[in-house]
């Protein structure tokens, strides 16, 4: 069995077409309240107020992880 790495409880993996989804142990599918905040925490960039050198040290960054 897996745990979610928000909550803590235990939970199965299904193949839903490609994706894979969390079920709880009733086969009801998994959504908590700490990984919902998780994803609405997220910083987002608006690439109008960014300069273009601010951009060009983002996408650098990005590159080089890649590789």
């Amino acid at each position: 069995m897996a745990s979610c790495k928000f909550c803590g409880k235990s939970i199965i993996w299904a193949k839903d077409g490609r994706k894979n989804i969390p079920l709880e142990e009733d086969g009801v599918p998994h959504r908590c309240k700490e990984f919902e905040k998780t994803r609405s925490s997220g910083k987002v960039l608006d690439r109008g107020s960014l300069s273009p050198e601010e951009i060009a040290r983002y996408e650098k960054a990005i590159n080089d992880r890649e590789k």
